[in-house]
C-alpha cells in the first residue's frame, strides 16, 4: 500500500469512529468547537494571512485565472466574515435528534423519524480556503465526521484552517478525529478516496466542471454537487426599469467571480429600447463588457454603448468575469425557452410587477433557485439563512440548492409498542 493510502485509509477510518460518537453529541459541545472555531479564526488572522499570501503569490506566478485568485484571495474582511458564519451556524437549531411526523396508528403503534447525521462527509475542493470552514462548522454542528481535500493552489491556507478546527474541536471535547485534513496532494488520492463507500457515506465536490465531472464518474459514494452556474434575469414587458438596472448591475458586478452572478439579461422587446441604454450606461460603470444579440447590438450602438456582437458560445457560458450577454426576445414564451436551453439549473430570475407573469415564471423555470424581483447573488447559505453552506446543488436528489444542516442528515424510524406483534 502507498503512502497516499496509508494516510487516507487510516484518516477515513479515524472518522468513522469519530462519527458514531459524533451522531449523539450533546449540542453545547458541538457549539464549543463552533466558538473556538471562531474565536481562532481572529485570533490567529495574521498567520492565515501569511499563509495564504504564499499561496496566492505561487498561484499568481503559476498563471492561474483571475476568478480563481480572487476565490483563493483571503483578507482581514473575509476572515472576519468566515468567523461571523461560524458564530451563525452555532446560533441555528440544532438538527439532529429532531423528530419528524410522529403519529398513533390504529393497531396502537407510535411511529415516527428521528434526524441523524449522514456519518462521514468527504468533500473534494478547488481554490477556495473559506470552504475548510464552512464545511466543518456544518458538519460539526450537524454530526457528522469530516474529510477535507483541497487544491493544492490553496494548500498552505487550507492547512492552518484545518489545523484550527482540529484545535477547536478538541479543546471542547469532541472525538478525536472528527475532522481530518488530507495533506498528501498525490491526485491519485482522489481516485481512490472516491471507492472508499465502506467508509465515507457522501462525496461533496466543489470546484470547477471538470472536477465535478470527474467526482461524478468515478465515484461508488453518493455525490451530491453543483454544476456550472449559468444565471439568467429575464425583465419583462412590464417590469420597473429602475429596478431591473440595480438588480441586473447587482448580479453582474457584486462579485462577478463566483456561480451565482449573472451571466445573460434576456430583455422584452417592448421595453428593449429603453432599458438597454440605461443598464448599459450603469455597467459601463463597471467596465463589464456587453456581448449582445443583432436587436440588442443595434440598441447600444445607436445609444453610443460599446457593445460586442454576441457569439453562440455565449450563450450559456458562466463567465465568471466582468461580462455580460444580452439577448431581446419578443415574448415570455421565447425567454422561457431560452433558459431551458441555456440555463444550467442554477439560479434565474424574473423581473416583472405583472402577478401572473411572475407566478409563470416561478412554475415553469426548472431551477433550484428561482427569484422574482430580486438579485441572483442571494444564492448563498449564509443569505438564506443557513448560516454557511457545503455548496449549492443543482440536482435534484437528495438535496437542491444551497446544502445547510438538514441537507446533511437523514433520518432513521422510531417505533413504540406495547407488547406489538404482528398478526
Amino acid at each position: 500500500m502507498t503512502t497516499f493510502m496509508e494516510e487516507l485509509t487510516s484518516k477515513a477510518e479515524a472518522a468513522k469512529k469519530a462519527s458514531r460518537v459524533l451522531a449523539y453529541t450533546q449540542t453545547s459541545l458541538k457549539n464549543k468547537a463552533l466558538e473556538n472555531i471562531s474565536k481562532l479564526l481572529i485570533s490567529r488572522q495574521d498567520e492565515i494571512l501569511k499563509a495564504n499570501a504564499a499561496d496566492y503569490a505561487a498561484a499568481d506566478h503559476a498563471g492561474i485565472n483571475t476568478a480563481m485568485l480572487d476565490r483563493l484571495m483571503l483578507n482581514e474582511e473575509r476572515i472576519k466574515s468566515m468567523a461571523e458564519d461560524v458564530s451563525k451556524v452555532k446560533a441555528l437549531s440544532d438538527p439532529v435528534g429532531e423528530m419528524i411526523e410522529m403519529r398513533t396508528l390504529a393497531n396502537g403503534l407510535i411511529i415516527g423519524r428521528k434526524r441523524v447525521p449522514l456519518g462521514v462527509i468527504a468533500t473534494i475542493y478547488e481554490s477556495r480556503p473559506n470552504v475548510t470552514i464552512d464545511i466543518s462548522s456544518l458538519c460539526i454542528k450537524s454530526g457528522n465526521a469530516l474529510l477535507l481535500r483541497g487544491g493544492k493552489e490553496s494548500f498552505n491556507s487550507n492547512r492552518i484552517l484545518a489545523e484550527i478546527v482540529t484545535r477547536a474541536c478538541e479543546e471542547a471535547g469532541l472525538p478525536e478525529g472528527a475532522v481530518q485534513f488530507i495533506e498528501n496532494p498525490d491526485r491519485e488520492l482522489v481516485s481512490y478516496m472516491l471507492k472508499m463507500n465502506y467508509l465515507i457515506d457522501l462525496v461533496i465536490p466543489r470546484g470547477g466542471a471538470g472536477l465535478i465531472q470527474m467526482v461524478r464518474e468515478n465515484s461508488t459514494i453518493p455525490v451530491v454537487a453543483g454544476g456550472v452556474g449559468v444565471c439568467h434575469t429575464y425583465v419583462d414587458a412590464k417590469a420597473n426599469l429602475v429596478d431591473a438596472v440595480n438588480i441586473v448591475f447587482n448580479a453582474k458586478t457584486q462579485r462577478p467571480t463566483v456561480c451565482n452572478a449573472l451571466d445573460t439579461v434576456i430583455v422584452h422587446s417592448a421595453v428593449a429600447d429603453e432599458y438597454i441604454p440605461e443598464l448599459g450606461k450603469e455597467l459601463a460603470k463597471a467596465c463589464v463588457e456587453m456581448r449582445c444579440d443583432e436587436k440588442a447590438l443595434r440598441i447600444g450602438r445607436e445609444a453610443g454603448l460599446k457593445c460586442h456582437p454576441a457569439s453562440y458560445e455565449d450563450w450559456g457560458k458562466e463567465f465568471l468575469d466582468l461580462i455580460i450577454a444580452i439577448k431581446v426576445v419578443e415574448s415570455m414564451d421565447e425567454a422561457l425557452k431560452h433558459i431551458e436551453t441555456f440555463g444550467s439549473g442554477h439560479s434565474e430570475a424574473i423581473i416583472s410587477q405583472h402577478y401572473p407573469a411572475v407566478m409563470r415564471f416561478l412554475d415553469e423555470v426548472d431551477a433550484a433557485c428561482v427569484y422574482a424581483n430580486a438579485s441572483t447573488r442571494f444564492t448563498d447559505g449564509a443569505q438564506f439563512d443557513l448560516g454557511a453552506e457545503l455548496g449549492i446543488s443543482t440536482q435534484k436528489f437528495h438535496a437542491r440548492g444551497p446544502l445547510g444542516l438538514r441537507e446533511i442528515t437523514s433520518y432513521k424510524w422510531i417505533i413504540f409498542g406495547n407488547g406489538h406483534v404482528r398478526p
